[in-house]
């Protein structure tokens, strides 16, 4: 029997480092993504189908709350998963790997993200 196996597997008293929880953010972001295609396809397929199908999409968008929500729900894990896969694509090419690098990136990854959901929020709202 291995006596140097973990003790503590309670992940809720686990301190994750930022670029950390960047990367599980960005798997989370993609799932988002994936599911919210559904709507996004729906709409498209509604707004195509007809002027009126075009109209009813379009007055839900201007003036339905949760389909607003949605959007911009859609759009910030878009920015949040467009931000994160470029910090990745960086990671790929041997751009800052080191331990400073990657908690500077991962800064960089929240602040930007961060600027493009609010004016993802001020275009929808």
């Amino acid at each position: 029997m291995n006596s140097k196996r973990p003790v503590n597997l309670d992940l809720s008293t686990i301190q994750f480092p930022l670029p950390a929880l960047t990367s599980i953010a960005h798997r989370i972001t993609g799932v988002i993504l994936f599911i919210g295609l559904i709507f996004a396809f729906w709409a498209l397929d509604a707004s195509l189908s007809s002027p009126a199908g075009f109209a009813a999409v379009s007055d839900a968008l201007a003036h339905n709350f949760l389909a607003k929500l949605v959007a911009w729900g859609l759009l910030s894990a878009l920015a949040f998963h467009f931000v994160a896969g470029i910090k990745h694509l960086l990671m790929d090419m041997d751009i800052g790997v080191t331990l400073e690098g990657g908690v500077k990136k991962a800064q960089i990854t929240v602040v930007v993200s961060a600027v493009l959901i609010i004016l993802a929020g001020v275009w929808v709202w």
